[in-house]
Formats: C-alpha cells, structure tokens, sequence
C-alpha cells in the first residue's frame, strides 16, 4: 500500500475518533461546569458553615438570621437547577428541561432579594461594633474587620448586578439563542459564586484589594474559555456580553476599593452605618 493511501486510510479512521470526542465535549461541558460550581460551593461553604453553627452551640456567637439560611438554601437550589439541567440537555431531555427551567423565573431573582437583604443584616451588626468596640477585643482583628467589612459591598454589589443582568439576559435569549443562553447562565452563575471560592483556603489578596478573588472567578470559568477556543476557534457571543456587563462594574470596584471617599461615605450610602 502507497505512503498516500496509508495517511488517507489514518485520517479517515482519525476522524470518525475526533468527531466522538467533540460531541461527547459538545453534551457534557456544561455538566462538567454545573458540577465544579457545585463542588466549589459545597467546599466552601461546608466547613465554614460547620465552625459556625459549633461557634453558635458554644455561645461565642448568636444565632444565624433567618435570611441567611434563605439565601444559602436558594443559591444550594440554583447550583442544583443548573446541574440538573445541564445533564437533562446532555442526554436528551429537552422536554424536561424547558419545563424545568420555569423555576429559574422564581429561584433566580429571589436569590437577588435575599442577597440585598443579607448585606444590611450581616454587616450592620458589624460596623455598631466597630464604631464601639467591646473591651478586649484584639487589634489585628479590629484591623482587619476595618479595612474588609466597608469595602465587602462592593463586590456583593457587583455579583449582584452581573448576576441579574446576565439571567435576564439568558432567559430572553432561551429559545433564538441557545448557545449563548448557556454560555451565559454559566457565566451568571460564577459571580455569586465567588462568596464560596473565597472561603476555600486559597492565596488571596484581601482585604487590600478583590484582585485575586477576580482571578479565581476568571480561573473558574477557564475550562469553558478554552473549550469554546478548541472546539469553536472563536470566542462565542456569550463571552462579550460578560465583558461588556462586568468590565465597567469591575473597574469600578477597583477604583472604589479602599479608597478615602468610599471608606468614608460608602457605608453610610448604603444604610451600614
């Protein structure tokens, strides 16, 4: 046999084998994505939520609020709406899907109200403590809590906004656009996210500046980046939207962060102190 008709036979077995590993990356991008923004969460939020609740039962805390335990069980209902829909779509349940998607238009902005309603009732306690600070209390603590807690609402502010705006988006998008509508649930779902990723002991740059915590949510999102790069050879509709919502809130929470004029008056802005 020629050397030509040995390639060609190669390729034409080559291909076949390329073509499966696409579709199979095809179906199940997604689900690998829903499923690292699961483990993330649980990893996160597991061990953190533990030491609280024993910090609660030793009485070196008071109780949880009421709304923190929304929140947590809305954004545990979200991570797990998108999981389940994500295979529902990798092994051909398109019917069930869309059915299931419904509650998307009921999980998704209650998970935005109990975000605005979490902030006050977390940070205010915390800023009448540091206006008086109890007896005892350490000074790097007091330092740290100082520089961290004015400057928090800044990036809940912004997964906030993101947030919101990138699931209306998606859901507009659901039936023209699918590959975006997707891409962007995805993307959405990354910025609130990021409570989770910080609390995985990680190297990280706070409270001096939310650059690393932005690195990670960049890093989180990488595997469908290079998946769309691979398979695609451009970069999809999807990740322009997210640029354009996020670099302006982005650049913002940088300029803000840390700043004289924020430390001064953004709390008071926001009704924290």
């Amino acid at each position: 046999m020629s050397t030509h008709h040995i390639a060609s036979a190669q390729l034409g077995r080559g291909a076949p084998a390329r073509s499966a590993g696409a579709a199979f990356a095809d179906r199940w991008i997604f689900v690998f994505m829903a499923a690292l923004f699961v483990a993330t969460a649980l990893a996160g939020f597991v061990p953190s939520s533990i030491a609280k609740l024993a910090s609660v039962r030793a009485g070196e805390q008071g109780p949880m609020p009421p709304v923190l335990h929304v929140h947590a069980v809305l954004m545990g209902g979200w991570l797990a709406l998108l999981l389940v829909q994500s295979v529902l779509v990798a092994t051909g349940a398109p019917w069930l899907h869309r059915r299931l998607g419904m509650l998307a238009l009921l999980v998704a902005p209650a998970m935005v109200l109990s975000g605005v309603l979490l902030v006050p009732v977390v940070d205010r306690p915390i800023h009448q403590m540091l206006a008086a600070p109890p007896a005892g209390t350490e000074p790097a603590l007091l330092q740290l809590l100082q520089a961290w807690i004015p400057n928090r609402p800044l990036s809940q502010i912004r997964a906030g906004v993101v947030f919101a705006v990138l699931i209306a988006w998606a859901l507009w998008v659901r039936t023209g656009d699918p590959q975006t509508h997707k891409r962007l649930l995805v993307l959405a779902t990354v910025w609130p996210l990021g409570a989770g990723i910080d609390r995985i002991p990680l190297p990280g740059t706070y409270p001096e500046s939310p650059a690393a915590s932005d690195l990670y949510t960049l890093l989180w999102v990488a595997p469908l980046f290079v998946y769309d790069l691979v398979r695609h050879r451009r970069v999809p509709r999807a990740w322009w939207i997210w640029l354009a919502v996020c670099l302006p809130l982005s650049a913002a929470v940088h300029l803000l962060w840390g700043s004289a004029w924020w430390m001064a008056h953004g709390p008071e802005i926001l009704g924290l102190r």
